[in-house]
């Protein structure tokens, strides 16, 4: 006999229950529900203290990083010369050249050290010169003697526009900087360092003169705290090598000392290397007791 529902309404053939009698059915169902809700209630706990625990900051370094050069290998001139030619067996004299490269203890966001040195013993000389300065006068006259290979102003102008670029430096004349300003090659000539400033010392009344000191000489800049240049080719005697470094280092030295007493940059290390070979270390000697003699390292 079915149970009549409380409201009196009878459906055929499904058994009416009272909530007493469905309660104990149904208990299981909500502490499994109840216990899933506290497992994700615990483990989003769990997660938000991870995400919240504090994370250690590093330390950014200020300075460029250098190696210690306690346990490193150096050698003497004479003996870096001797392994670097040994890389470069079957190329010409002139095609290689030796470069040195000076690490620096100096800060990465620092000034930077940046000059031209005329060596004794001149590396390139075959760099073609440019004047900007009036066309047949004395002042260019003067600049083709010293050895500059093109002259003019409008023509100059008008080849650099067409995209003929045939010079490595350009100098202006103080009395034709006004024309060069006009003629806006800044946008050509600015991107490949070629664009003469007085900041670089390129526009000058002495053309002569600097046409001299640019023949043969070379720049230096330092880059990420170390600074490079070609100073010696291949068939470079040793005696010149060491002429022409002890110049460069010494030109070094000052520009370093011109800054302000402030700014720290000190020398760490010197290399040697050239154009197929890796770098060798240098420790300041000339010879060491099992260098060979300089008369074999001067042929080639």
């Amino acid at each position: 006999m079915a149970v009549l529902p409380p409201h009196g309404t009878i459906k055929v053939g499904i058994p009416c229950l009272y909530r007493s009698q469905v309660l104990p059915f149904l208990a299981p169902l909500t502490t499994i529900r109840r216990a899933s809700g506290l497992s994700k209630s615990l483990k989003n706990s769990k997660n938000s203290k991870t995400r919240e625990a504090p994370t250690k900051k590093t330390k950014v370094r200020t300075d460029f990083k250098r190696d210690d050069l306690k346990n490193a290998m150096q050698f003497s001139l004479c003996d870096a010369m001797r392994y670097i030619r040994a890389f470069e067996v079957g190329r010409q004299p002139t095609s290689s050249k030796y470069e040195l490269h000076v690490s620096l203890k100096s800060l990465k966001n620092g000034p930077v050290v940046r000059n031209r040195l005329r060596l004794s013993n001149p590396v390139d000389t075959s760099q073609r010169i440019c004047v900007i300065c009036p066309p047949g006068s004395q002042i260019a006259a003067a600049a083709i003697r010293a050895g500059a290979s093109l002259v003019g102003e409008e023509t100059v102008f008008d080849a650099v526009k067409e995209g003929r670029i045939e010079f490595k430096r350009c100098i202006c004349h103080s009395d034709s900087l006004q024309k060069l300003s006009k003629a806006n090659l800044g946008r050509i000539l600015g991107p490949k360092g070629l664009m003469p400033s007085t900041k670089t010392g390129t526009v000058v009344k002495d053309v002569a003169s600097s046409v001299r000191t640019m023949i043969g000489g070379s720049e230096y800049r330092e880059r990420l705290g170390v600074v490079r240049m070609a100073v010696g080719q291949l068939g470079f005697t040793p005696e010149q090598m060491q002429q022409n470094i002890k110049e460069f280092m010494g030109g070094l030295k000052k520009d370093i000392a011109l800054l302000s007493e402030k700014i720290s940059k000190e020398i760490h290390k010197v290399v040697l290397s050239s154009t197929n070979s890796p770098g060798f270390t240098l420790n300041g000697d000339f010879k060491s007791p099992t260098s060979v003699s300089t008369r074999e390292l001067a042929i080639i």
